[in-house]
């Protein structure tokens, strides 16, 4: 089907459900990944698009010419149809507007990384609980079927015991966007590790020890930590993530992969589209002995994140990734960009 005819033909399906559609609205768009996300809550049969305060004036009038209705800021924080609020701003102002949206009685989607210290995120946790709200985190592969169907091999010991994870998050950056990414101590780990610590955490849980080497190895004259490493161990277990801004090609070399005593599962590249190989040295789960592609379904990103989210606010369920594990991932990210200790 084409997209359109999906799209009303989900629409079609939700009013028949006796369901309506959510209010979402957007505080901020300045972050690299809210074009596709308003786009998103624009034309997806779960979201009714309630406004965008952006406090860019030449951001917000770009939006606006798209079709995005601009409103203040108090305007959205007041309004009681709204039942949920995206945080797509810049990175340091994210703690700060998503406390003001959970105390305004919002769910919230709120971009990685939700904040830059850890008694800031143990705020919006205090915040998120006492209120009965959703916090969904934009780690943008949570939804990802190759995730899912790595992470369900590890989780069901069809690998066997997990001795080893390693990823690679590398990325090709311009002068411009590395004076942005220095802004915080972590660099390039703070920025895009995130991404893969997000998953590394989910699956190992909270690690003993974390020793993080961030280092300027490129060309240019700032302070961007723009080559950075990290190992993160466990009592039976270690992991290494690697994040760069020095590789041409990048996409095509992302990789997620988790090893164990009877099989490892490889996820390469994780976009464009993605490979799964999961080689097993016996039959497992639906998986036979040897090496085998595992079949993925399409996706696109942040489409089913947006779609977990409406769900649950519609059940009244929390998210599947809990306030205890968000804690978890936002220590292990901050001790790996050495700010946090």
């Amino acid at each position: 089907m084409r997209r359109r005819d999906l799209l009303t033909a989900s629409a079609s399906a939700l009013l028949a459900q006796g369901q309506s559609r959510l209010r979402i609205g957007f505080l901020g768009a300045s972050h690299s990944h809210a074009p596709d996300k308003l786009r998103i809550a624009m034309t997806s049969p779960d979201w009714e698009f309630a406004g965008l305060w952006e406090p860019n004036t030449a951001l917000a009038e770009s939006y606006r010419q798209k079709g995005a209705p601009l409103r203040d800021k108090a305007a959205l924080l007041n309004d009681s149809s709204i039942q949920v609020l995206a945080i797509e701003s810049d990175v340091k102002t994210h703690e700060a507007l998503a406390l003001e949206a959970l105390r305004a009685g919002k769910h919230i989607h709120v971009e990685k990384p939700p904040s830059d210290n850890m008694p800031g995120m143990r705020r919006l946790v205090d915040e998120a609980r006492k209120r009965g709200r959703l916090m969904q985190m934009g780690y943008m592969w949570r939804q990802h079927p190759g995730f899912a169907k790595l992470l369900e091999a590890a989780r069901s010991g069809w690998l066997g015991n997990i001795y080893m994870v390693r990823g690679t998050m590398n990325t090709l950056i311009d002068a411009e966007r590395r004076k942005e990414w220095a802004l915080f101590h972590g660099g390039q780990m703070f920025e895009q590790g995130g991404h893969l610590i997000d998953p590394l955490i989910r699956l190992l849980g909270k690690p003993t020890k974390i020793s993080p080497f961030l280092r300027h190895h490129g060309n240019f004259p700032d302070g961007l930590f723009d080559n950075t490493h990290a190992v993160f161990e466990w009592p039976r277990a270690m992991a290494t993530v690697t994040s760069s801004v020095l590789q041409p090609g990048a996409t095509a070399h992302r990789t997620f992969e988790v090893w164990g005593s009877q099989g490892n599962a490889v996820l390469r590249p994780i976009e464009g589209p993605p490979r799964l190989v999961i080689d097993l040295a016996a039959p497992a789960g639906p998986y036979k002995k040897g090496t085998q592609e595992v079949p993925l379904a399409k996706y696109e990103r942040y489409v089913d994140g947006f779609t977990e989210l409406a769900a649950a606010i519609r059940a009244n369920k929390a998210l599947p990734v809990t306030l205890e594990q968000e804690l978890d991932i936002q220590e292990a990210l901050l001790k790996a960009s050495l700010m946090y200790s």
